[in-house]
């Protein structure tokens, strides 16, 4: 039986940060972000989530970060937040479900069902401006479920497109551009779309 004791604190900042880096979650490049915008830095956080007892560790940290709200079910866009999502209900003790994009929109398939009044935490890697996550949102609200609050484990700053609190578990201010304002685009530098989707905006 393996020994749970490395799991049991929350985790501090530096140590989410060392383990973003020990992973090479962090990338130095340039790359298209899932919102269309460009950076010099891209966070891969599936890296990081390869280890499942760190995953834990992660997604109870996130938990001791929102505190008390009481939440009914998890729910999560395909597929950066699956994993992160799936360790967040199991710390909770709830639920988990996730949304897939068809057609170009996000939706719940696979006979996932919200009930009525169910408080729904929404759980993401990776938060930029946040378009996949006010996705979640419309259609938990479409399903009769409450949205309470978005979590994940990286904001990555700047205004938000959807209306909840955000719990982040780490802040990292990464500059991005417009593609037309890029300086790495003017000097010729590759790019990249690491995401798991290709612009769809």
């Amino acid at each position: 039986m393996s020994d749970d004791s490395h799991i049991a604190h929350a985790m501090t900042d530096s140590e989410v940060l060392g383990a973003l880096k020990d992973s090479k979650a962090i990338l130095s490049g340039h790359f298209q972000l899932t919102s269309g915008r460009h950076s010099d830095t891209y966070v891969q956080c599936a890296r990081v989530l390869e280890d499942p007892a760190l995953t834990t560790r992660l997604a109870r940290t996130l938990v001791d970060r929102i505190g008390d709200m009481r939440i009914d079910l998890v729910a999560a866009p395909a597929v950066g937040g699956i994993i992160i999502g799936f360790a967040v209900a199991q710390a909770l003790g709830v639920r988990f479900i996730f949304s897939e994009r068809h057609e170009g929109r996000m939706s719940f398939r696979r006979a996932f069902k919200i009930h009525p009044g169910e408080r729904v935490l929404i759980v993401e890697d990776v938060v930029t401006t946040g378009g996949s996550v006010a996705e979640v949102i419309e259609s938990v609200r479409e399903g009769g479920g409450v949205p309470v609050a978005v979590a994940s484990l990286i904001d990555r700053g700047g205004p938000k497109v959807f209306d909840l609190e955000l719990y982040p578990l780490l802040g990292l201010k990464v500059e991005s551009w417009e593609a037309d304002a890029c300086g790495l685009c003017a000097s010729g530098v590759p790019l990249y779309s690491p995401g798991s989707r290709r612009l769809e905006k």
